[in-house]
């Protein structure tokens, strides 16, 4: 196994796996008009020193797995940095292998790398077994999350 960074023609891979679950599938698109969009916000994560857009590959170089690190630098904590962990899949065939355990374990250690007092996250309710396992790697559900949708 073998965790890098992503490089542009990973895209579609990522756009797949980001799509290829219950949540995803109603706010993705694997569209090939569609996929400008991605390429847009692509180049912007990767020119953003705080923007780490990663990949899991197999044996075989094939991209079984993503997530994104965000380093968030703010004034609270004596100036503290803050990791922020996202957009975390596995393929679907590759589920229940402890890879999601293997890519955790390499962002906690980058943010320790990055020198970030703390690694945070937010999952959808909806992903019981999600909150479940982030539990199990340590994460408490300390605070209560809140968002403000708009219309695009």
């Amino acid at each position: 196994m073998n965790i890098r960074k992503a490089a542009h023609n990973d895209l579609p891979f990522i756009v797949g796996l980001l799509a290829d679950d219950d949540l995803g599938k109603t706010r993705e698109s694997l569209q090939i008009v569609a996929l400008k969009p991605y390429e847009l916000a692509f180049d912007k994560i990767n020119a953003d020193k705080n923007q780490e857009l990663m990949v899991l590959e197999d044996e075989h170089s094939e991209i079984i797995g993503t997530f994104q690190l965000s380093f968030i630098q703010y004034l609270t904590y004596t100036g503290g940095l803050r990791a922020q962990i996202e957009a975390v899949r596995i393929r679907k065939d590759k589920r229940g292998l402890g890879l999601g355990k293997t890519m955790f374990l390499w962002a906690i250690e980058r943010a320790k790398e990055r020198n970030a007092h703390l690694l945070q996250l937010t999952t959808d309710k909806k992903r019981p077994d999600a909150l479940e396992f982030y539990k199990s790697l340590g994460f408490r559900d300390s605070h209560e999350g809140m968002k403000l949708h708009f219309e695009q």
